[in-house]
């Protein structure tokens, strides 16, 4: 069986959202970062750089949300381009890696530095509130011509940008969050509606993560700051 490993974060919870709809068994198994289960030997031999999700299928293991999500989809051949050479592949791709390597880290640091970071950080926030905004106007954008990010239909780029979005007003900080970004909202309410997501939000209440950002979380979440202490 399949063995995922977990918290309620947003890269978890796509993962969580394709497990649920491809119907697959799996085995949950909550790694609690504020903890930080993360660093422990056993996970790490698992995902090298201690962050969640990964998953154990058998002999092969995948760590990284995306890698994951095309992994999987690759695998049973649904909610994915399968030609390699087309044009909806490639769409798909792009907009996977849009959101690997732009709609995650930045809007991940916008939080950061809106909530967690130490003052003086007016610069730092700045500029990730800034790319954070600019990243999701391009799929506000995007949604305003186009019912689900492929053509193709709904698929795992629907899925990674789900995990985020349920999220956004928290992300950007705003009140006005849903009226500035309607199609991200959207898209949101009917990918939340469906049994598979509601499925995947119920994974998150079968484990009591710890909740408080005392020291101890701190000292897991951002082990950076260790240096700042030297």
């Amino acid at each position: 069986m399949l063995t995922f490993y977990y918290n309620a974060a947003p890269n978890p919870m796509k993962v969580a959202l394709l497990l649920e709809e491809l119907g697959l068994p799996f085995e949950a198994v909550p790694i609690d970062t504020r903890k930080g289960e993360q660093f422990s030997d056993s996970y790490r031999a698992i995902n090298p750089n201690a962050k969640v999700p990964a998953i154990v299928d058998g002999g092969v293991t995948v760590f990284d949300s995306n890698a994951i999500l095309l992994y999987l989809a690759d695998r049973e051949k649904k909610f994915v381009p399968l030609d390699a050479a087309s044009a909806p592949r490639a769409s798909m791709l792009s907009w996977l890696m849009f959101i690997a390597s732009g709609v995650g880290p930045f809007s991940g640091q916008s939080v950061h530095f809106r909530n967690a970071a130490p003052a003086p950080k007016e610069y730092a926030l700045n500029r990730y509130d800034y790319e954070a905004h600019r990243h999701w106007q391009l799929l506000e954008d995007h949604l305003a011509h186009h019912h689900y990010m492929l053509d193709s239909g709904y698929s795992i780029v629907d899925m990674a940008f789900w995990g985020w979005a349920r999220l956004l007003p928290y992300v950007l900080g705003t009140d006005d969050t849903w009226t500035r970004y309607p199609q991200i909202k959207r898209l949101l309410d009917e990918i939340s509606e469906r049994p598979a997501a509601q499925r995947a939000e119920q994974l998150k209440t079968r484990h009591a993560f710890k909740a408080e950002l005392d020291a101890e979380a701190r000292r897991f979440m951002f082990p950076q700051n260790e240096r700042l202490k030297q």
